[in-house]
C-alpha cells in the first residue's frame, strides 16, 4: 500500500539537516540554474541562443467531453419486446423516444429500500437541471422485476418522482426477461427461509433514442449534474447531425 500524503512517515524532520543549510542548499541550486539558463543582469543572454517555441494552436470549437455514462458500441437495439403500460392499461410501452427526443429507462421496484429511490430522486434532480425545452422531450419510464407486487403500486410511486413517468411491468416472465436482456438488465426474485421475499437488481439507468437504441448507460451513483450534461451534449449532437 503506498504512503498517505498525511503520513508523518512523509512530512518527518529526520533528515539531519539544519534549516540553515537547507536553505543555503536551496539557494545553490537557484544560482546553478540561473547559470544554465545564461541570464544576466542587463537581461542579455550569456549563453547559447535558443530557439522560441511557437505557441500552441488553439481553435474556438471546445473539444468533446466524454460522456459520464457508459457508451456500447455498437448501440443496443432495445425495441424490440414491449411491456403493457401499468399507468395507461390496455397500452403497451414500447422502448423508443418519441421523434427528436429520448426515453430513460430504469428497472426496479417500489419496496427497494436505497438503490431505486436513490436513483428516481437523482433523476427527478436531473430533469430539473435542463432546460425546459430539453426537459419536455425526455420521457420517464420505470418497469418492475417484481411485477406480482408491484403492479398496481407502480404508477403512484413512480409519479410520486416524476409527475408524467410511465409505470410498465408484466407478470409474464418471459416477456420480461425478453424486455430487459438487450438492456444487460440482470434481476432475481427469491424467497428466503422465513417466507420474506428478496429482490436483487442491477442500478443502472438507461437513455434510448427515437430509433430504439440504447445510446447512454449511467451506473448508480452518477450525479445529476452529470446525467444532465449528457442529455444536454447529445440532444446538440442531434442538432449537428
Amino acid at each position: 500500500m503506498g504512503e498517505r500524503l498525511d503520513d508523518p512517515r512523509v512530512h518527518g524532520t529526520g533528515t539531519g539537516l539544519s534549516a540553515r543549510a537547507v536553505a543555503l542548499a536551496a539557494l545553490a541550486v537557484i544560482a546553478a540554474v540561473i547559470a544554465l539558463l545564461g541570464c544576466g543582469s542587463d537581461g542579455g543572454s550569456t549563453g547559447a541562443a535558443t530557439t522560441p517555441v511557437a505557441a500552441p494552436e488553439t481553435s474556438d470549437v471546445p473539444a468533446e467531453r466524454a460522456l459520464a455514462g457508459i457508451v456500447r458500441d455498437p448501440a443496443p437495439v432495445v425495441d424490440a419486446t414491449t411491456v403493457p403500460s401499468l399507468t395507461n392499461p390496455s397500452t403497451d410501452v414500447v422502448f423508443r423516444a418519441e421523434p427528436g427526443g429520448f426515453e430513460a429507462v430504469y428497472f426496479g421496484y417500489t419496496n427497494c429500500p436505497d438503490v431505486c429511490p436513490t436513483t428516481m430522486a437523482d433523476w427527478a434532480v436531473t430533469l430539473r437541471r435542463l432546460p425546459e425545452d430539453l426537459a419536455s422531450q425526455v420521457r420517464t419510464v420505470m418497469v418492475t422485476v417484481d411485477p406480482d407486487r408491484d403492479n398496481e403500486l407502480l404508477p403512484g410511486y413512480v409519479e410520486s418522482f416524476v409527475a408524467d413517468a410511465e409505470a410498465a411491468g408484466t407478470t409474464d416472465a418471459d416477456r420480461l426477461a425478453a424486455a430487459a436482456e438487450p438492456f444487460g438488465v440482470s434481476y432475481d426474485v427469491t424467497t428466503n427461509d422465513e417466507g420474506d421475499i428478496e429482490v436483487s437488481h442491477s442500478g443502472f439507468l438507461y437513455l434510448v433514442d427515437d430509433q430504439g437504441h440504447l445510446v447512454v448507460t449511467w451506473p448508480f451513483g452518477t450525479s445529476s449534474s452529470e446525467m444532465a450534461a449528457d442529455i444536454e451534449q447529445l440532444f446538440a449532437a442531434q442538432e449537428r447531425a
